[in-house]
């Protein structure tokens, strides 16, 4: 290859990608406006009308979420299976990935879940005159959260995962290439 290429130009197709070798491609997906403390009380004040900032939205977030995972899964036949601990998820799921591949469309073919360690937002409430209304801090933490994984067949690209924490804000990984997952991300979006 001869000299360095812009973004643009790879995206106009005047460039070729040639990987011999590719195992996964790891997406991270994240709200560029929630990245730092300030950013989640003005999404909460302003985005979802909080007149107090409070965490207590985040559980209401992540429930709702979950609700409209489990509505998915049964408005279309989705099994949805529990991670356990050790057991390779890539070989769970591997008999329903193959199922999926066999009807020759693309689809979610399975949900898993787990509990697994990931970087939230955590919130503390702050001294404050007690005759005003509470006041909270927020800041980055380890927790131990939901994290769900839809399971999809791609008639191109074949099979490949969607990871999605349902805590706030959400987090993706997809070490998918190309997914067709419009109901997925319009219900993902109506529970946020």
């Amino acid at each position: 290859m001869s000299g360095v290429v812009t973004v643009p130009e790879l995206l106009d197709g005047h460039t070729v990608l040639d990987i011999e070798c590719l195992d996964r491609i790891y997406l991270n997906g994240y709200v560029p406006k929630l990245q730092v403390s300030g950013q989640v009380v003005t999404f909460l004040h302003d985005h979802r009308g909080m007149p107090i900032v409070s965490p207590a939205v985040f559980e209401q977030i992540g429930t709702r979420f979950r609700r409209a995972v489990a509505r998915f899964a049964e408005n279309n036949d989705i099994p949805v299976i529990k991670f356990k601990k050790g057991v390779r998820k890539a070989a769970v799921m591997e008999p329903l990935l193959r199922r999926a591949a066999q009807a020759g469309r693309s689809r979610v073919a399975a949900i898993g879940w787990a509990q697994e360690f990931q970087l939230v937002w955590e919130a503390r409430k702050r001294d404050t005159d007690p005759a005003k209304p509470p006041q909270f801090s927020f800041a980055k933490a380890e927790r131990r959260v939901t994290c769900y994984y839809f399971y999809v067949w791609d008639e191109f690209w074949g099979a490949g995962f969607i990871k999605v924490c349902a805590y706030f804000p959400v987090r993706h990984e997809a070490p998918c290439n190309r997914v067709e997952v419009k109901d997925l991300h319009r219900h993902a979006v109506a529970a946020a």
